[in-house]
């Protein structure tokens, strides 16, 4: 997790956020809308999304998985998870015979948000999974026994377009892309945007764009606005109307291994993710 640097003043977000209401209960769970969050520049904030955007579908009364898929485990970490200790991971439910993915899950701190964790071991499996039979559906094949034990289950993709990723869009329902508000995030836009195409013409044709979420946003500087008003100028409707803006909360919550909606509940950072997840829900 990358983002911090500004304090959480300077909010001056002029969107409607309220455009996104608030959603109703569910009266039963299932099955759940698999959700990638993807992009192959790092540093832009996948993870912190991943976690936050997760807890905040969690406030909602949404049952949520989220799927660390990157070697590095920033998002098992992130949630206070010993990565680097573990005895299963996801590595071992893709890649060994006879481990079921309730021995890989664990609780987070979070009420109804569950984890698959992961560590450096996954990096393996992008070597091994190359000489499978069906290996783009690898991952789709580990969580199909829990989807409908779930609402959403949102994957932490790691900043390649290898077949790890490939893996991910092989099996979600869309792709949410976390941009950073910086002119060379936008030159690999279009890389990724080819990549969604390509498995989608090959190998998930009900893969959808689910939106694109612009990140580390400061508010006070000129050039993170004009990056965000070219990608609306690109995309349109496609760009989340919620930003996040740049904020020294993130990389505290890494260290006290909580999503930013219990660290600090009231701060502009847990409320322009609440407001992700309303659009998320809306779309």
């Amino acid at each position: 997790m990358h983002d911090g640097g500004l304090d959480d003043r300077g909010d001056e977000r002029e969107d409607a956020h309220s455009a996104a209401p608030v959603p109703a209960p569910l009266t039963e769970h299932g099955p759940a809308r698999v959700i990638a969050v993807a992009n192959q520049k790092g540093g832009v904030g996948k993870t912190t999304t991943t976690i936050n955007l997760g807890a905040a579908l969690a406030e909602y009364g949404r049952r949520v998985l989220l799927v660390d898929f990157d070697p590095q485990g920033a998002l098992s970490v992130g949630l206070g998870v010993p990565a680097h200790e573990l005895d299963v991971t996801i590595y071992n439910l893709l890649m060994e015979r006879g481990v079921e993915i309730d021995d890989v899950i664990r609780h987070t701190t979070v009420a109804d948000m569950d984890l698959l964790p992961s560590n450096i071991d996954l990096s393996a499996a992008e070597v091994q999974l190359v000489t499978e039979v069906g290996r783009e559906q690898a991952l789709g094949r580990a969580i199909k026994p829990v989807l409908d034990r779930y609402d959403v289950i949102l994957i932490d993709c790691q900043p390649s377009l290898g077949l790890l990723t490939i893996n991910a869009l092989a099996c979600a329902d869309a792709v949410l892309i976390p941009l950073a508000c910086e002119f060379f995030s936008l030159r690999g836009v279009a890389l990724l945007m080819d990549t969604i195409d390509k498995v989608q013409s090959r190998i998930n044709p009900d893969l959808e764009h689910l939106g694109i979420l612009c990140t580390m946003f400061d508010p006070r500087t000129l050039h993170t606005r004009e990056v965000r008003q070219r990608v609306i100028d690109a995309f349109g409707d496609l760009v989340f109307q919620a930003t996040i803006n740049r904020t020294v909360r993130f990389p505290e919550t890494t260290v006290a291994g909580e999503p930013i909606t219990t660290w600090a509940p009231n701060s502009n950072g847990a409320q322009a993710y609440r407001h992700v997840a309303r659009e998320v829900l809306a779309r």
